[in-house]
């Protein structure tokens, strides 16, 4: 009988993939199937993109990187930030890593033991809740309202701190709800930990280029008086199209920099050196296709909206960043989850429950716009055939 640590038995994972899955394999049968559940861009890497990793390999770029990324790439990554957000970063606080995941984990393995607490957003990220589960640490739900627009309230979040808080996650614009958090709302945050020098922050801002209706993404890193406990994690895959492509970055603090490092060491190495490559063309090369795709975005959203809230016992807030919506089915008499997988079974539209996401979750299903307006209209329009049909199971 083999013996592993009891921490495999409470790790989860993201039903985003699991959904995708039986998504694939319904399609494999010959059903057409409409996959709005994995957030995904539908758009092919940007060639120029694309062009500098052909280039890297025959330029013989095959061998081990640097743990912590190519200096020309850390240094991009630190001029972007200053770009965009009038930041001054090093490039010797920035790590390159195999997408934004590697940053969550590598953060809550840090804080995440018996006796402590790591708060994080419901609904949210899901990996958020599956790491601090596998530490052994006490994850804290910090509630995610959609009376709230789905932005975290400060007030709220500053209450549940305790003691034995070590690490705080934030996530805007959020992965499930679209929802940004204003400007002034971060700021009674970050006024508020001060009271609270002992706790840590790691501020997911993967979705920070997809804003809409005049929003503005407030970056954590404008906030000096937190920098010296600020976790940023960002990266390609959502803005430049490129989730195959396994590149993220982190920026760390201190000593959790060398920290990361040793992680990386221990666990990946290097990020695949052409990789970096694309990367780096991505931030120094033309951003016309950021802004195309989320000018898309932006009209997909419109029309997702609009159909939601056509939907016979739905209502469907509209969501101000990324690219999901998160409709209100409590209408519908349906449980979230029962209606997702019917959903994808019988009326051949694949989405997300929202308990998925977190206990807050009942009573909404994800949707991801990152799909073409043609096949968002059809399934909308299959959705709203099968709830017009079908009673609550």
């Amino acid at each position: 009988m083999l013996r592993t640590i009891a921490a495999f038995e409470r790790i989860g994972e993201e039903n985003a993939f699991a959904v995708l899955a039986r998504a694939n394999a319904l399609a494999a049968q010959g059903r057409d199937i409409i996959n709005l559940g994995i957030g995904q861009p539908d758009f092919r890497t940007p060639d120029h993109i694309v062009e500098a990793a052909v280039k890297a390999l025959r330029d013989g770029h095959h061998g081990y990187t640097p743990t912590q990324g190519i200096p020309p790439l850390r240094e991009a990554i630190a001029a972007d930030l200053h770009r965009r957000f009038g930041v001054t970063v090093s490039p010797a606080e920035v790590m390159v890593l195999p997408g934004g995941k590697p940053v969550m984990f590598m953060a809550i393995l840090m804080f995440g033991e018996p006796g402590a607490d790591i708060l994080y957003p419901d609904p949210g990220f899901p990996i958020y809740r599956s790491m601090i589960e596998y530490t052994g640490a006490r994850p804290i739900p910090v509630p995610v309202r959609e009376v709230n627009g789905f932005a975290f309230s400060a007030e709220e979040t500053l209450k549940l701190i305790t003691p034995q808080t070590r690490l705080l996650i934030v996530n805007s614009p959020a992965n499930p709800t679209g929802g940004v958090t204003p400007k002034a709302e971060v700021d009674k945050l970050v006024a508020g930990l001060a009271r609270h020098p002992d706790v840590c922050v790691m501020s997911d801002e993967i979705y920070d280029q997809l804003v809409y209706d005049g929003e503005r993404h407030v970056c954590l890193l404008s906030y000096p008086e937190i920098r010296d406990r600020l976790i940023l994690l960002n990266g390609w895959s959502k803005t430049y199209a490129m989730t195959g492509w396994r590149l993220g970055y982190a920026v760390w603090p201190g000593k959790l920099y060398d920290y990361a490092r040793k992680l990386a060491v221990n666990l990946h190495s290097c990020v695949n050196a052409s990789a970096q490559y694309a990367g780096l063309a991505a931030l120094t090369g033309p951003q016309d296709a950021v802004t195309a795709m989320a000018a898309e975005f932006d009209r997909r959203r419109q029309v997702v909206v609009e159909g939601l809230n056509r939907l016979a016992g739905v209502s469907c807030a509209t969501p101000k960043g990324a690219f999901y919506a998160f409709p209100n089915i409590k209408r519908t008499g349906w449980q979230a989850k029962p209606l997702a997988n019917a959903l994808l079974d019988d009326a051949g539209v694949a989405v997300i429950g929202g308990p998925d996401f977190g206990i807050l979750g009942e009573g909404y299903l994800r949707l991801s716009y990152a799909n073409s307006t043609e096949n968002i209209v059809k399934a909308l329009d299959r959705m709203g055939a099968f709830l017009a049909s079908r009673k609550a199971a």
